[in-house]
């Protein structure tokens, strides 16, 4: 118990720099001529204290949990379903949905984004599933979005290798520049915005983008439905 005290007491003094960014944030926003730089700073301090502060509060939730998890259970609050899912479409390729875009990377790869697929991963071998593993993959990622001039979101600038970082080892090996190909796409899309990734046999690229992007490709790739 006083393990849990002590990493309260650590969680709400990270919870106190969040609300400290947060303030700094709006009253910034309330000046009448703020400086967009500065105004891009603030916003990704703010975003990376948010994203340490859940990080911990996940890694305190693992370390006090007594009760085991029966994963086989629909849980009272699917947590996980927010941020995505894990599934298997045919040939063995592998599909995640991200309820999000792919985040700027301008100091470090984000820790968070590892982290949740990581998570995903977990609870999808938890219901008795497995994983694949490639010994030569690529790796497609494709965001869906709407949003017009993204233009801080070149895709140099997008979050990836925090992708590649959560699958290395565990889907294909240690990637280096043989084991692992990266393929980074955009879709303009009305519908919902998110990010879909896919890990394949590196030999099924030509099978992939003659169904995703070909004359006869199909109108709603993700769905599966063209297999």
């Amino acid at each position: 118990m006083n393990d849990l005290k002590r990493d309260m007491t650590h969680l709400q003094m990270l919870m106190d720099t969040v609300h400290g960014r947060t303030y700094t944030l709006s009253d910034l926003i309330e000046q009448d001529r703020t400086d967009p730089t500065a105004l891009q700073k603030s916003l990704e301090l703010t975003a990376e204290q948010f994203e340490r502060a859940v990080l911990e509060l996940r890694s305190i939730c693992e370390h006090h949990t007594s009760i085991p998890v029966d994963f086989s259970k629909k849980a009272s609050l699917p947590v996980m379903d927010v941020v995505g899912f894990v599934e298997m479409f045919g040939y063995g390729w592998l599909h995640i949905t991200l309820n999000t875009l792919l985040p700027h990377c301008r100091f470090q790869s984000p820790a968070w984004l590892s982290d949740t697929i990581r998570r995903l991963l977990d609870r999808y071998e938890s219901c008795g599933k497995k994983l694949p593993f490639y010994r030569r993959a690529l790796m497609v990622i494709d965001e869906h979005s709407a949003i017009k001039g993204r233009h801080i979101f070149d895709q140099d600038n997008k979050g990836w290798k925090a992708v590649s970082n959560a699958f290395k080892g565990r889907l294909f090996p240690d990637d280096d520049q043989y084991t692992l190909s990266i393929a980074l796409l955009s879709t303009k899309t009305a519908q919902t915005v998110c990010c879909h990734i896919t890990i394949l046999p590196l030999e099924d690229a030509h099978d992939f983008f003659a169904a995703h992007s070909s004359d006869y490709a199909s109108c709603n790739f993700y769905s599966g439905h063209w297999f």
